[in-house]
C-alpha cells in the first residue's frame, strides 16, 4: 500500500499561469453574465507529479468505490462526497489558501469551495486494450471517410454529455495521462450557439470554467485505457455577491442528506451575514442623522424573498428525486434540450 502523505503547497504545487484566459464577452456573452467577467481559461500546470499520485491513490481506493460511486445520464461513473471522510490529501489540496488564490486570480473573483460534498468530484472512464484500439479504429475510418466527403470530422460522442454546471465556478483537473490520446476537448457553446473547444488538460493540468453560466460538454480522450478527470466546483467567498446555485445536475447522484444540509447551511450563512450588513447601515445611517431608507430596505427583504424560494425550489422532496435522472432545466438552448428528448426517446425505444 502507497505511503499517505500531508498536502503541502510549497512541494505539491506546481502552477504556471495559463497562456490564455478568455472573458464572457469573448466567448459572446455579456460581461454581466455570471458572477465574474471570465469565463474559462487554457489549460494550466496546477500539481505535481507526487500530488496527482496521491489523488489517484485516494480516488482509486475500495473505500471511495465502495461507499461513493454514482451514475447519470450526464456521465455513467461519478465519484463523489468521498473527500471530507477518506481523501485528506484531496481535502487539503483544495481548501488550502494558496491554491484559492490560484483559482480566484484565473477566475477574476474570490471563491472558495462550493461546499465539501462537492470537493473532488471525479467523472471517470476506463477502457481495455480491446475498446481503445476499436474506438481508434473507428475514428480512423470515419476520418477518411469525412475527408472523402469533403468535409471535417467531428467526434460527437462526450464522456459528459452537454450541460450546465450547479454551481459558478469548477475547477477540472486531469489525473490521467494523455500522452498519445486523441481528443479530451472541453466543448463550449457561445452566446451565439457557435461551438468551440478548449484544449483537454494533461496530467496535472488544469482549467477554470464559470460553467454554470456556458453550456459545455467533455469530449472522449481516445487512445488511452482510462480518462479520470478530477471537478472541484466554487462560489464566491463574498455573501453579498449573487448565489444562483442550482442542484439540477447533482440532486439525482447525491446523498441527499448531506447536500440539502451542506446547501442549507452555506446559504443560512449567507443570509446571517447579509441580515448584519443591512443592520449595520440602518445604524450607521441613523447615527449620521439621515432619513431612514424605506426603499431600501423593502428592495433588501424582497431580495432575501427570492433567494430563500429559490432555495425552497432546489431543495426537492427525497421520494420526488430519481437516482441518476437529470431533467433538462440546467439547459439554456432549446436546440439541445430537443437532441436529449430524442436521445431519451431512442434509449426507450
Amino acid at each position: 500500500m502507497s505511503e499517505k502523505i500531508s498536502f503541502d503547497p510549497l512541494k505539491h504545487l506546481s502552477f504556471t499561469p495559463p497562456s490564455k484566459v478568455y472573458s464572457m464577452e469573448d466567448l459572446g456573452y455579456p460581461k454581466s453574465r455570471g458572477v465574474s467577467p471570465i469565463g474559462v481559461s487554457e489549460p494550466f500546470p496546477l500539481f505535481s507529479a507526487e500530488a496527482i499520485q496521491q489523488m489517484r491513490n485516494e480516488v482509486l481506493s475500495d473505500e471511495v468505490f465502495a461507499k461513493w460511486k454514482y451514475s447519470s445520464e450526464l456521465a455513467q461513473c461519478q465519484l463523489r462526497g468521498y473527500a471530507a471522510k477518506c481523501a485528506p490529501f484531496i481535502y487539503d489540496a483544495w481548501k488550502n489558501h494558496e491554491t484559492l488564490g490560484i483559482i480566484s486570480k484565473i477566475a477574476g473573483v474570490d471563491l472558495v469551495p462550493a461546499m465539501d460534498f462537492e470537493i473532488g468530484h471525479v467523472n471517470l472512464a476506463v477502457y481495455s486494450e480491446e475498446e481503445k484500439n476499436k474506438a481508434l479504429s473507428e475514428m480512423i475510418e470515419q476520418v477518411n471517410r469525412a475527408a472523402d466527403e469533403g468535409r471535417t470530422w467531428e467526434d460527437d460522442d462526450p464522456i459528459v454529455d452537454w450541460h450546465t454546471d450547479s454551481y459558478p465556478f469548477v475547477c477540472v483537473t486531469m489525473l490521467s495521462d494523455c500522452t498519445g490520446m486523441v481528443g479530451g476537448e472541453t466543448a463550449l457553446r457561445r452566446g451565439d450557439g457557435e461551438v468551440v473547444k478548449v484544449r483537454g488538460p494533461q496530467m496535472g493540468y488544469a482549467v477554470v470554467l464559470q460553467g454554470r453560466y456556458i453550456e459545455h460538454q467533455a469530449l472522449r480522450a481516445l487512445g488511452g485505457t482510462e480518462r479520470i478527470s478530477m471537478v472541484t466546483s466554487f462560489r464566491s467567498r463574498a455573501s453579498l455577491i449573487k448565489d444562483d446555485t442550482v442542484l439540477t445536475t447533482v440532486r439525482p447522484i447525491s446523498d441527499l442528506g448531506e447536500l440539502y444540509l451542506q446547501f442549507a447551511e452555506y446559504r443560512f450563512d449567507m443570509l446571517q451575514d447579509r441580515f448584519r450588513h443591512a443592520n449595520k447601515l440602518m445604524r450607521d445611517r441613523q447615527r449620521a442623522r439621515r432619513p431612514f431608507d424605506t426603499a431600501r430596505l423593502k428592495q433588501f427583504i424582497q431580495e432575501q424573498i427570492e433567494f430563500l424560494e429559490h432555495m425552497d425550489t432546489e431543495i426537492v422532496e427525497d421520494d420526488r428525486v430519481v437516482k441518476g435522472k437529470v431533467d433538462d432545466s440546467h439547459l439554456v438552448s432549446e436546440d439541445l434540450k430537443l437532441e436529449r428528448s430524442k436521445k431519451r426517446r431512442v434509449a426507450v425505444a
